[in-house]
This record gives C-alpha cells, structure tokens and sequence, in this order.
C-alpha cells in the first residue's frame, strides 16, 4: 500500500503540472487569437473571458491524456533513473504489477475525461456558439471604441469617432465611409459621411437609427471628377436590425443524448469521438508504463521523443478515422474501435517484448553453456 501510494503520488504530481504548463500554452494562443478578433471589433472585450471559460472543458479534455502519459514517462523515469525501480523489482515488483497500480490514476483520470467530453464539452461549445450568434447580431456601434477605426466584416463601412459616451447613445467627431456595391462599375460608389456629432435612436417599431448633426456628405467614384458634396444640418443612418439566432449547429455542441441512436455518420462520428477519449488514457497508460524503462546510462528523456511521437500518431488515425466516419467511407459499426485496437496491440507488444526477449536471451545463454 505504501509503494502504491508513493506511485499514485508521483504521476498525479507530474500530471498536474505538466497539464498546467500544457493549459497555459494552449489557452494563451486562444486568448491571443480572440483579442485580436476583439481589437477589431468582430467580438465584444468584455466577453473575452467569458469564451475562453466555455472553451476550457474542450481544452482539457485534450490535455489530460497527454498530461497522463508524459507524467507518466516522467515519474517512472526518474524512479528508473535513481534505481528505485531497480529496488522495488529487486523486492517483487513486476511490470504488470506496476501496471495495474498505475490503472488506478489513469481510471481517475479517465472518469473526469469522460465527464469533460460527454457532459461538459459539449455545454461549453454551445454556450460559446450561442455567445457568438449574438455577437453576430451586434451593430458596428455595439463594438465601437472611440479613436479606433470600425469596420463591418464585409468591409462596407469603416466608421470612426473621435468621443463617445458610456451608453453608446452619443458621439462626437463622426467619420464613416460606405462603399455601394453595384453591379456596374459605375454604381460602384464610395460615400462618406463627416459630421461634428451623432446619436443613436430607437423608434417605436424597434428600428435603430443613427442621427447626425452638422456635417457633409461626399459621393463619387475613385479616379472620376463626379464627387458631390451635400452639407446637412442633420441626418439618419438606418441600422441594421439584431437579428439573433439561438440555432446551434456546430456538431461539437449537440448534446451526447441527442447522438445517441442516430444513425447519421456525423452523429456516430461525434459519439464515437467523445467515447475515443476515456479509452485513450487507458491505452496510453499501457504505453506508457514500459516506455518509461530506460537505462540510468541513456537518461530518462531518451525515449520521449519516440513517445510523444506515438502518441500523436495515435491521436491523429483518431481524427483521420473521424473524418472516414463522417464520409461514409468505413463501417459505422466499425467505428474508431480499429484505432484503439491497433495501438492496444502495440501497447501488448511493448509491455511483453522485453520481457520475452530477455526470456530468450537467458535459455539461448543456457543452451550454450549446456553445450559448452
């Protein structure tokens, strides 16, 4: 029990923290990605935190596997390192043995990665989808930040102002340039707008406008002497009406019960995606555990690269069999289930192999000196 323990300890310990370095790479691109989305207005700021905890159970269920495995590879090769692998093999510690203790972490961890890709993975891809339908339903106005050109995702309209208030209801210093896209190139016309102050208005069948006062409208066509200059004491911009839509349509976000019983291969795919990764932990502690015995001459880093590699390669016939799934392109009774199959048996082979070689070696070296 007490060498049980000491195990249990030493890979939760690496797990942990080789997870937390693994978490802060991972979020930090993400979190990068979505600030550049919201500096140029396609994403609220204040919402930043708020997708990046819907899209951290997404996030982990990715890297708790892999947090396993190289705690893992890690604990047990310092162990060989220092000899205390030596020392408790010496006392009858068997490699099944160490094994079916090290069974016991990877089902802990294999419990919460269930519960993280059945459960709350797929709340999070649907919080996070709904949170991005009404981002979508936002005005450029909604986003607007003072002294920072707005554009519209199709690029239409640029506006800028120079002073705006809290409640986004007024502005100061008013510039927008809109393109009018017409199908003859004369039609294609650039009008811009300048005025010294604006407000926003809603009226009573719910339409937005944006009311400017004391500006200049400019229209005309890039490399044509017909611009028109018009001066207006004030003037309405019609809104676009926020439209926002609570379908959600991303397969990531379908709950696991409405996957369940339906016979369309995205839907299998998508099961068999979130069962794919309970069954992983176990498979990769298979691999693991003999992987991890290294020579104290070598290192304990010699057979990490080898390692993450396999790992990668199992992680990718996974996502290589998903999109196979998905096509119609193998059996959806077969499912993902040959993946796992194929690295289980080479997960067997790497667990016996040495011990069967060695075996080998020892009744060749009796032979010969039977001969002898």
């Amino acid at each position: 029990m007490i060498v049980f323990r000491y195990l249990f300890r030493e890979v939760l310990l690496t797990l942990s923290a080789v997870s937390a370095v693994l978490l802060v790479i991972i979020m930090s691109g993400r979190f990068i990605k979505y600030l550049a989305q919201a500096a140029s207005g396609a994403l609220d700021p204040g919402s930043l935190f708020l997708i990046m905890g819907f899209r951290l159970p997404g996030f982990m269920q990715l890297i708790l596997p892999l947090g396993l495995f190289l705690g893992i590879l890690l604990s047990y090769g310092r162990m060989y390192l220092e000899s205390e692998m030596t020392v408790l093999s010496a006392t009858g510690m068997s490699q099944q043995r160490l094994l079916a203790m090290t069974m016991a972490p990877a089902a802990l961890v294999a419990l919460i990665v269930a519960w993280l890709s059945l459960s709350l993975a797929p709340q999070g891809a649907n919080e996070f989808q709904l949170l991005l339908n009404k981002q979508d339903a936002l005005t450029e106005f909604d986003t607007l930040e003072a002294g920072r050109f707005q554009s519209l995702s199709d690029g239409s309209r640029v506006t800028y102002t120079e002073e705006l208030t809290n409640d986004r209801a007024h502005l100061s210093g008013v510039f927008i340039t809109q393109k009018n896209l017409g199908q003859d190139a004369k039609d294609r016309s650039i009008s811009v707008l300048v005025a010294e102050k604006g407000r926003q208005e809603v009226r009573a069948d719910g339409s937005r406008w944006l009311i400017l006062d004391n500006g200049y409208r400019y229209d005309g066509n890039p490399g044509l002497a017909d611009y028109r200059a018009i001066k207006y004491d004030t003037y309405g911009v019609l809104l676009p009406k926020p439209d926002v839509s609570n379908d959600v349509t991303d397969r990531d976000a379908m709950p696991t019960k409405s996957l369940i019983g339906n016979p369309e291969p995205r839907a299998v795919a998508e099961l068999q995606w979130r069962i794919a990764f309970p069954f992983l932990v176990f498979i990769v502690t298979l691999i693991a555990v003999p992987l991890s015995r290294v020579n104290p001459r070598q290192g304990r880093f010699l057979k990490l690269l080898p390692a993450i590699l396999l790992y990668m390669s199992y992680l990718s016939m996974l996502t290589w069999g998903r999109g196979l799934l998905e096509g119609g392109k193998i059996p959806l009774v077969l499912g993902l289930w040959w993946v796992h199959a194929l690295f289980l048996v080479i997960g067997l082979g790497l667990m016996y192999w040495e011990p069967l070689r060695l075996k080998l070696a020892s009744r060749r070296s009796a032979e010969e000196m039977t001969r002898g």
